[in-house]
């Protein structure tokens, strides 16, 4: 009968410290150089924990292509909106310390908040700000938001400007500026900053030392990752982005080493090296779903069937489990967050080129072996999809740049495109003669955009910035008179058009 026992004793033992799957101990090393040399990516940081212990923690490749100093696990990535997270945990926090409900009015807090719509406005509740369902069309409002030089107050007063494209909670819309009104509810509440409250609630006790929530501290950091994104049809490096005024939605930036820590806690109940940094019950609300992403079968992922958003956190079910994460994208970099909570397992993929979806396929790849599904190599199926839409976007620019080298003959002359433009949700715009080009000027960003004539009253619109990227803007004509123009930019900045009148 001891043997019996001893032998149960055993076995629970052996399936509660079940070892690493093949493809992490034998393979990874070998997938991510591989992968990162086709999509060709300078650096990537990866943690993997599993049963309370971190079992992979490195970096690969280099920083930069200049400094080429190879990456480490304590190398500074921006982690873009998985920021999303450690906003939600401390909203949640002042919940959970009743000095406000998730259910109050946001008008309680913050009385200058409005929505386009005021039935709106006196019915957004904190909770509706961090899980996407404002009525918005996902990143709308994000073409003014997005690297300006707007104020995180200015961002949301800005969201009265915004006219829903959905009624109010009846489908997501991820929006950014939701998040920086969630956290501005930090210092109106506490008195402290939001960066403040963070750093004391989450980076210290986490001992995410190198972890840091601003433009200046990781433009400063003698071992951060550059940024990188496609430019004129190849890989180049590019500033980081000012996210200050988005900090609350978008601005940390971590390591693998400090991220892992973050996971260690998420995975025990608030717990870290012991101590109880954040109430588990402050946890399970942000792990909770409030609104529906999708609801659909996939043939590429067959055991995932929805995609719901709790606070935060995006929630799923994949291989029978329920899949916790985030993907975060600023300018040059592209990560992914995910827990699994009852195989006690979760992992950080950091990279520096926003020009990738190996931080996905590799989510994937690690979620198939942990789980124990059939391998399936997802980067070169996402590789494969990303190389043809890049190449026919590719095309469709040289297109219209053989249209600007025909010189059409304008019907209207050049000076008359000139003057002030205006659109609610921006503010104004100057289109500029200078020379013999015109070039747009933006009231609240530093870029410029240099427009070339094409045909009829289209132009092609070339952002200094080059994550807005090229587009074609059409201005309508009346009798021979400018009327208004309509701007877009890269869908992952926004997906909006957006009519500037010509006002003077």
């Amino acid at each position: 009968m001891k043997k019996i026992i001893l032998l149960g004793v055993l076995l629970l033992l052996m399936m509660g410290t079940k070892a690493q799957p093949a493809f992490v101990t034998d393979s990874l090393d070998v997938y991510i150089s591989r992968e990162m040399a086709r999509w060709n990516i300078p650096g990537v940081a990866i943690a993997i924990v599993k049963d309370g212990k971190v079992v992979v923690m490195k970096g690969y490749g280099i920083t930069g292509l200049d400094t080429k100093k190879k990456v480490n696990e304590n190398t500074l990535f921006r982690i873009g909106s998985c920021t999303k997270a450690f906003t939600a945990t401390c909203v949640s926090l002042l919940d959970y310390q009743k000095k406000i409900s998730l259910d109050d009015p946001i008008t309680k807090w913050l009385p200058d908040f409005r929505m386009y719509d005021s039935c709106v406005t006196n019915q957004v509740i904190i909770r509706d700000l961090m899980c996407h369902r404002l009525g918005l069309e996902t990143f709308e409002g994000d073409f003014v938001n997005w690297n300006s030089t707007l104020t995180s107050t200015e961002i949301i007063h800005n969201l009265r400007n915004l006219v829903p494209v959905y009624p109010f909670r009846t489908t997501w819309g991820y929006c950014n500026a939701g998040f920086v009104t969630a956290g501005e509810l930090i210092p109106t509440i506490t008195g402290k900053s939001w960066d403040e409250f963070v750093k004391t609630n989450i980076f210290d006790p986490l001992q995410m030392t190198r972890t840091s929530s601003s433009y200046a501290a990781i433009k400063k950091d003698d071992n951060a990752a550059e940024a990188y994104a496609r430019v004129n049809n190849a890989i180049s490096r590019i500033d980081y982005d000012q996210t200050d005024n988005l900090a609350a939605a978008a601005a940390i930036n971590s390591s693998a080493h400090d991220m892992a820590n973050w996971i260690l806690m998420q995975l025990d109940n608030g717990r870290f090296n012991g101590t109880q940094v954040i109430p588990s019950p402050v946890l399970e609300t942000t792990h909770t779903s409030n609104s529906i992403i999708s609801d659909n079968y996939s043939r590429l992922f067959p055991t995932r069937h929805f995609q719901n958003y709790g606070l935060g956190w995006e929630l799923m079910d994949y291989g029978g489990k329920k899949i916790i994460s985030h993907d975060g994208g600023v300018y040059g970099f592209v990560t992914n967050v995910t827990i699994i909570p009852e195989l006690h397992t979760g992992w950080v993929i950091l990279t520096n080129t926003d020009d990738n979806s190996l931080f996905s396929a590799l989510q994937y790849q690690l979620l198939d072996a942990f789980l124990d599904q059939p391998y399936k190599n997802y980067s070169t199926v996402y590789h494969k999809s990303a190389s043809n839409r890049n190449a026919s976007e590719q095309k469709q620019v040289d297109e219209w740049k053989k249209t600007v080298a025909q010189k059409n003959t304008m019907t209207v002359e050049l000076k008359a495109f000139s003057g002030t433009y205006h659109n609610p949700s921006y503010g104004d715009v100057e289109v500029k003669l200078e020379g013999k080009e015109l070039v747009i000027h933006f009231q609240h960003h530093t870029m410029t955009a240099r427009l070339e004539y094409m045909d009829d009253a289209n132009f092609l619109c070339t952002y200094s910035d080059p994550e807005f990227g090229v587009k074609v803007v059409p201005f309508a004509l009346e009798e021979g008179r400018v009327k208004q123009m309509t701007l877009t930019c890269n869908e992952f900045i926004d997906f909006m058009p957006y009519e500037f009148v010509k006002v003077k």
